[in-house]
Formats: structure tokens, sequence, C-alpha cells
């Protein structure tokens, strides 16, 4: 169920309700009697949980082919993981 928001036209109250979508929305302001306006948020936020949202998720099985070739080739050709040397002085 969503939250409206609700501002009287009369005396200015803003108030928030959580309400079915099906219910018809407020008419009178809970403080003075006067006559209510919904207004237009935002809405909530969308949160996409599991597998199958990630462009990552849909990769060809060509990509991950060459993705895995390409790996292993640069990790043949060096032996440090954070230069391009076979040589190096951090790593012996």
């Amino acid at each position: 169920m969503p939250n409206y928001d609700y501002e009287c036209k009369v005396c200015g109250h803003s108030y928030r309700k959580f309400q079915k979508m099906t219910e018809d929305p407020d008419r009178t302001c809970p403080k003075c009697n006067g006559e209510v306006r919904r207004l237009i948020g935002l809405g909530g936020g969308v949160i996409f949980k599991g597998f199958g949202f990630y462009t990552t998720d849909y990769r060809s099985p060509e990509y991950l082919k060459k993705a895995k070739e390409e790996s292993q080739a640069t990790s043949s050709t060096s032996s440090c993981s954070c230069c391009s040397t076979k040589n190096c002085s951090t790593c012996k």
C-alpha cells in the first residue's frame, strides 16, 4: 500500500496517509475540515534483487570466452599483479 501526501487548501497543513490504491482520496483536512488536495509524489524507489538485473548477467558465451582468454594471456605475460614487468623488485 502506498503513502499519499495531502495538503489543505485552507490552512496549508500537509500530511501523509498510508492507504490502499482502491480507497477514495481524503477530501477534508484533519485539522480544520477544509478541502485538501492530493500531492503528486516521486514514489518509492525500486530495488532490483536477484539474478538478471545487471548487464553483466547476460553476457554472450563468445564474450565470456574472449574475456577468459584475455585474462589468461595477461597473467601469463606478467609475474607481477601490480605492474606489467616480469622482474618487478616489489614482487621478488
